[in-house]
């Protein structure tokens, strides 16, 4: 098992689902976790389940939240997990209000601590992943504005490994985009928008997506992410529960 004693892991929208998973693994590999959500309940829900958690109740979107909770935590790991619930209906039924929620939500949180995390800076050898989602690879016809406000997600993690390169300052940033799953608030919601569009039930929808990943195997991939040489990390990855698999570099 990997051994983190002794890293600080900021985990940004960690009190459900995949969040909540990867928070609970990043404790479990021994790092000083601080998890970090709005609602208070489902933080000390968090804290309770962990061995050592830290919470923090906050607004990710918030623009000075970013700065304030880097530099009072001084991470060494940063992963961004949080986001809007996209709202799932077809594109004829959306305005743009419903449409561009997740941009509002995930792109701009994306932006705010990617910008913050090079402002700091935060320390040489930090890394951050940013949570996007599979359908930044594959669309969401059923989600809005989702797959898109996801796409611009992994290109802003590629924008700022660049500038981390450009500045000398050895803080690798990553993209992982995990596939669905019926975990979460997210997850639930894609599930329903895509049972309502092909008039499945909950459980043929879910039978035939196969093996579901989980926020356990969402949490012991990523802790193996920032375990693995900063030389070899890949712009992007896709996560399946078969694990992580490299994607191409959107540059190219």
């Amino acid at each position: 098992m990997t051994d983190l004693t002794g890293k600080t892991a900021l985990i940004v929208g960690a009190s459900r689902g995949l969040g909540r998973g990867i928070a609970l693994a990043f404790d479990r590999a021994g790092a000083s976790v601080v998890a970090v959500a709005r609602g208070q309940a489902a933080l000390d829900e968090l804290a309770a389940a962990g061995t050592g958690i830290q919470v923090q109740a906050a607004d990710a979107a918030r623009e000075e939240a970013a700065a304030e909770l880097l530099g009072r935590y001084q991470p060494g790991i940063l992963v961004l997990v949080a986001g809007a619930v996209p709202v799932g209906r077809p594109l004829p039924e959306h305005s743009w209000e419903t449409f561009s929620v997740n941009w509002d939500a995930d792109v701009k949180i994306a932006f705010g601590w990617l910008k913050a995390a090079l402002l700091a800076p935060l320390r040489p050898g930090s890394r951050v992943i940013v949570l996007s989602s599979g359908a930044a690879a594959f669309g969401s016809p059923a989600s809005g504005g989702y797959a898109g406000a996801k796409a611009t997600q992994r290109f802003i993690a590629a924008y700022a490994a660049e500038e981390s390169r450009r500045a000398g300052l050895g803080i690798t940033v990553t993209a992982v985009l995990p596939t669905l799953t019926p975990f979460g608030d997210v997850g639930q919601a894609g599930v329903r928008a895509y049972t309502a569009r092909t008039g499945q039930s909950e459980q043929e929808y879910l039978a035939g997506l196969g093996e579901p990943l989980t926020p356990e195997m969402a949490g012991s991939a990523l802790v193996d992410l920032v375990a693995t040489d900063p030389g070899s990390v890949a712009p992007g990855y896709l996560l399946t529960p078969a694990g992580l698999r490299d994607l191409p570099d959107q540059r190219q």
